[in-house]
């Protein structure tokens, strides 16, 4: 398990480059476009906006996340088995009792969120709390519980975030190259910070969706490895993942913004979500824990 471990030591440097990365990309892109527009104005608002909603992401992610899953609080008379399992959990996770919502909807789903683990929250559908039995439901939370232990949820937000506002930049500066808001086109300095800019409009939003699915998918097979060590029996995941392949209804509440956050892509049936899923195959994720099974067996077997 020594490769695990290091594996998340990793993981999280390189989220910080990626996050790095990122934020040059939007400092470069707000200059490139300041340039190209002959208007300084844009990229200090790149930069300020940016560090900002890094600022609100860091801070009330969680809230804004449950609110757009119209999540309510799950108390513990409302469902003592879950209750018990999350509690259970995260004891042996060694991390603090992470809050429990759940969204009224009939779609096999799940995600957590929270900027760290004290503040940790896990969200449940009701169609997951009754499709699953016990095995597979512990598998799902281990998984959540896992995003929330190696700090993914903090980073996963701020990527959005970043990759949203870049898209958002590319597309006001075309919609600006269209209709006007260049001074002095005669200047060839500044002629050349416009063709720049119309390309990176198009690239920049590219390489920024590029990035977030990087740092995603690298962290759903994290969380999927992490979460089988925590229970010790990968084939309960496994389990739930087929399932969860199994059930074609999409999750309502779902978005792109919000989609990388769950166990799995919630926009089932959509063409384009699934070719730019956050989300790696989920067979070849249950392939992984299968492996992990056979060589928890194997070891035993010898010993």
């Amino acid at each position: 398990m020594a490769s695990l471990y290091h594996s998340q030591e990793k993981n999280r440097f390189l989220t910080w480059v990626y996050i790095s990365i990122f934020l040059v990309l939007v400092i470069g892109v707000g200059y490139v476009f300041a340039g190209a527009l002959g208007n300084r104005a844009i990229l200090y608002i790149a930069v300020f906006f940016s560090v900002g909603t890094s600022f609100v992401s860091y801070w009330w992610s969680d809230k804004l996340v449950l609110k757009m899953s119209n999540a309510k609080p799950l108390l513990f008379n409302d469902n003592p088995e879950i209750y018990r399992l999350v509690e259970n959990l995260a004891i042996t996770a060694g991390i603090p009792m992470p809050k429990i919502y759940v969204t009224h909807d009939s779609a096999l789903n799940a995600f957590a969120t929270g900027r760290d683990p004290e503040h940790g929250v896990i969200c449940l559908t009701t169609g997951i709390m009754t499709a699953l039995d016990r095995s597979e439901l512990e598998g799902v939370i281990s998984h959540e519980l896992s995003h929330i232990g190696n700090r993914d949820t903090l980073v996963s937000t701020i990527v959005v975030v970043l990759a949203g506002f870049v898209a958002l930049l590319a597309d006001w500066f075309r919609n600006m190259a269209l209709f006007g808001g260049r001074d002095n086109e005669n200047n060839s300095g500044q002629a050349i910070f416009f063709i720049a800019g119309l390309v990176l409009s198009v690239l920049a939003p590219l390489a920024a969706l590029l990035i977030q699915l990087a740092v995603s998918r690298r962290r759903e097979y994290l969380a999927d490895a992490s979460g089988a060590l925590l229970t010790r029996y990968p084939e309960g995941l496994a389990r739930a993942l087929e399932k969860i392949s199994r059930d074609t209804e999409p999750l309502e509440v779902a978005n792109r913004a919000t989609a990388h956050l769950y166990i799995a892509n919630p926009l089932k049936g959509q063409a384009f979500a699934n070719l730019f899923s956050t989300h790696p195959p989920i067979q070849e994720r249950i392939a992984r824990l299968r492996e992990m099974e056979q060589g928890a067996t194997s070891e035993t077997v010898t010993r």
